[in-house]
C-alpha cells in the first residue's frame, strides 16, 4: 500500500468555460468610409455643449445661407449637396438651408421631408455635425440651421 497523501483520492472536476466571442467596433481613425451615426433635428453628438445650446437656440452666426423654394426635388437635392461641400471648403460653420414650409395638401412640404434625409446620405453626411429647425426670425419650420464640421488641413 501506498502512503496516505494530501491529495483528495478525487479531483473535482474543473469547470470548462467556453471562450467568449470577441466584438470588435472600427475605431473612427480607421474607419474613413463608414457612414456615422444618423442625425437627427436637435442632436449634439460631437459638439459641446455651449456650442450645441448656441447651435440649437439660433445663435450662431449664419456663413452662409440656401434657399430652396421653388426647386425640384432633384434640383434640390443637388444644390443642398453643393452647397454643403463649398461651404465646408471655404470653412463655413453654420449655415441656413430654407426648404419652405410647403403646403397642407403635400402634408408639410416635400423638401421640408426631404432635406433632413438627405443630410444623413453618403455624400454629404461626413460633412455635417448636426441640423436643428432655425429660428421664427430666420424662417422657423421652413428652414434649419446646418452645423458643419470644422475643415481639416492635411498636412504633408
Amino acid at each position: 500500500m501506498s502512503p496516505p497523501s494530501d491529495r483528495p483520492a478525487v479531483e473535482a472536476p474543473r469547470r470548462i468555460v467556453p471562450p467568449r466571442p470577441v466584438v470588435t467596433t472600427p475605431s473612427p481613425g480607421r474607419a474613413r468610409h463608414a457612414l456615422p451615426e444618423a442625425l437627427r433635428a436637435g442632436d449634439g453628438a460631437g459638439i459641446d455643449r455651449r456650442t450645441h445650446d448656441r447651435f440649437r437656440r439660433g445663435r450662431m452666426a449664419i456663413e452662409a445661407r440656401l434657399d430652396l423654394h421653388g426647386m425640384t426635388r432633384e434640383r434640390a437635392h443637388h444644390a443642398l449637396n453643393a452647397f454643403l461641400r463649398r461651404a465646408h471648403d471655404q470653412g463655413a460653420r453654420c449655415v441656413l438651408v430654407v426648404t419652405g414650409k410647403g403646403s397642407d395638401r403635400e402634408g408639410g412640404g416635400v423638401l421640408r421631408r426631404d432635406v433632413p434625409r438627405w443630410l444623413n446620405q453618403t455624400d454629404v453626411r461626413h460633412l455635417v455635425l448636426g441640423f436643428t429647425p432655425a429660428r421664427p426670425r430666420d424662417g422657423g419650420e421652413g428652414a434649419l440651421y446646418v452645423l458643419i464640421k470644422r475643415r481639416r488641413e492635411r498636412v504633408g
